[in-house]
């Protein structure tokens, strides 16, 4: 068994977990972390996507008593109908999205340089929003229509650009469009079950050929250090915006991205190798 490797592994699922559910964009940092790691190629690309099945356990088992009664009641209860139908319709957008431009996005837009410049532009727009005054008229999940979701849902379709975020698209979408802070993070939360467990089951098929019972150890490590990490990352995350807003994460985009931009102008790392 290759400690090497498991180390890497586990570091990869550390840097997943705790990323998937900020604002600060999961992609964004595995794509850094994996080329500073040497894991940049076919392998791990595939090994990064699924990997996020782990963070999305995390949000799954959190909320496992809320999935199960939606699921159980759908068909009897309007309001349980109408959350699970709301997380299908924004659901969508991306994901019909993803589907034409995936090939594209991996082949000219998974680098450090574009990372980077959306790090600062993201955190820029974060900035924008926080300092809108503003009155929420959405204050849960369950109050939320279904323009609302075709709302999120679009404003998702941003991430797929890397560094953008994921969760910090649907968030800052949903404080654009009404949402409070808890009712935007917590449909971020569910959106990304069938939004990453969607991909990560495309591409696995598409890269079933690099599948190896000799990378299982890898996997699990990986599998288990996202869910560890990203059920954690959750929990702090709620009671944190409970008091505090989001400039904290665009501050750290911005100088984070910054820092990526100087090193690879300057030739310090070398972020265009494969």
């Amino acid at each position: 068994m290759d400690l090497a490797l498991l180390l890497k592994a586990l570091i990869l699922g550390i840097v997943e977990g705790l990323t998937e559910f900020l604002p600060i964009s999961s992609t964004g940092h595995l794509i850094l972390a994996s080329q500073l790691l040497g894991m940049h190629d076919e392998r791990g690309k595939l090994f990064e996507i699924v990997i996020q099945s782990g963070a999305i356990l995390a949000v799954i088992w959190e909320y496992r008593e809320r999935l199960f009664r939606a699921l159980a009641h759908a068909l009897t209860d309007r309001s349980a109908l109408r959350f699970l139908s709301n997380v299908g319709i924004a659901f969508l957008p991306a994901a019909l999205l993803g589907l034409l431009l995936a090939s594209a996005i991996k082949d000219h837009l998974f680098n450090a340089p574009t990372v980077a410049t959306s790090f600062v532009l993201g955190g820029l727009v974060i900035l924008w929003v926080e300092r809108r005054e503003r009155s929420p008229r959405i204050h849960s999940v369950d109050d939320a229509r279904a323009l609302d979701a075709l709302k999120l849902g679009l404003a998702q379709c941003f991430a797929l650009i890397p560094g953008t975020s994921r969760s910090g698209a649907t968030i800052i979408g949903g404080l654009l469009f009404g949402l409070s802070r808890k009712a935007a993070t917590e449909f971020s939360f569910f959106l990304a079950i069938p939004t990453l467990l969607g991909a990560a089951a495309y591409d696995l098929y598409k890269g079933r050929a690099l599948l190896s019972l000799d990378d299982l150890g890898m996997w699990l490590v990986g599998l288990v250090s996202a869910f560890a990490s990203a059920f954690l990352c959750v929990r702090w995350l709620l009671r944190y915006i409970s008091t505090h807003d989001f400039k904290i994460f665009a501050w750290y985009r911005i100088g984070f991205g910054l820092l990526i931009l100087l090193t690879w102008q300057l030739d310090v790392v070398d972020w265009t190798a494969k």
